[in-house]
């Protein structure tokens, strides 16, 4: 695990301009964030594919879900804590009852939204989105996972829901890795734990508490769940098959996230012991990330005595 020389907003935007080319139908809609967000390139090179709908997300919703109609390519973009709450009615009717083909990404999610607090802070937007039917949601780990990701939701109709993390600079994969839609991608391989783990900040975390446990001669496999719905249930089983407990990692409320999606599975196909790590039922706050990360227990640390405490060491 190494820093990428760009953050996921660079790399982002990049993406968006090469696809922008490939693709000539592709649009982006934008909530008067373009500064923020970086897609203002996006509008220098197209500026006839790109849409300042200003802060209104769920017009933005019902914009994008109409050029969907129009044979267009549609990606929406505002804060993930709009993307969640705000925009719920017009992706639940006009996205996806009305079998669009729109991809919304979502950033700063979770405790990404730092010092702006709990009224910024997305922990919620997983378990709403998750609950619309044929929904994807995807949740990538570094700028290899997120160009891949992106990519792909062009190649197959649908609506999409993409966290980005715009700071992020970890370097997961390498530059050739295959990630796929609906499939968990084996970051370290280990038969005592498994930590099934998503997203910029908690994977890394994964990571770290896995080389923690090995000092203690304790053997953590790494899942990186890219794809949160369809969960990989497959990797999810064979994990419980061949490890002696599971923990899930989330940058999200622990209802209705990874958490309780990996739960879901485990309760109907045998259990083993298993814990969730992420933030407990509450309001975001105003802190650094580092600093939240640290009071809602998203560490390496707090992974390692979990993984300790069910293997009971």
């Amino acid at each position: 695990m190494t820093t990428h020389e760009l953050d996921l907003r660079s790399v982002y935007v990049n993406c968006l301009l090469k696809l922008g080319e490939e693709y000539p139908n592709l649009v982006v809609l934008d909530a008067d964030l373009a500064s923020s967000t970086g897609t203002g390139r996006f509008a220098e090179r197209f500026p006839e594919r790109f849409f300042d709908c200003g802060i209104q997300e769920a017009d933005m919703a019902g914009v994008g879900a109409g050029l969907s109609v129009g044979g267009m390519l549609p990606i929406i973009h505002s804060f993930a804590a709009f993307t969640g709450r705000r925009m719920t009615d017009q992706v639940f009717l006009s996205c996806g009852y009305a079998r669009a083909n729109v991809r919304i990404v979502g950033a700063d999610p979770g405790i990404c939204a730092a010092k702006n607090g709990g009224t910024h802070m997305a922990m919620e937007d997983v378990g709403i989105l998750r609950t619309i039917p044929q929904m994807v949601i995807l949740d990538p780990s570094d700028a290899v996972s997120l160009e891949q990701l992106l990519r792909q939701t062009l190649e197959t109709p649908g609506v999409y829901y993409l966290r980005l993390n715009r700071k992020a600079k970890w370097k997961i994969y390498a530059d050739d890795a295959v990630i796929r839609i609906g499939k968990a991608n084996t970051v370290l391989e280990g038969n005592d734990v498994t930590v099934i783990a998503s997203g910029t900040i908690c994977v890394p975390e994964a990571i770290l508490a896995a080389e923690a446990l090995a000092k203690r001669s304790i053997s953590a496999r790494v899942l990186d769940m890219a794809t949160i719905k369809p969960l990989d249930a497959d990797a999810v089983r064979k994990a419980a098959k061949e490890t002696r407990a599971i923990i899930t990692v989330e940058n999200h409320n622990i209802i209705n996230g990874l958490g309780s999606a990996v739960a879901e599975v485990l309760a109907e196909s045998g259990t083993v012991p298993f814990k969730r790590i992420g933030v407990p039922d509450v309001f975001g706050q105003v802190g650094a990330v580092n600093e939240l990360q640290q009071f809602y227990g998203i560490t390496a640390e707090s992974i390692e005595q979990k993984a300790l405490s069910l293997l009971n060491y």
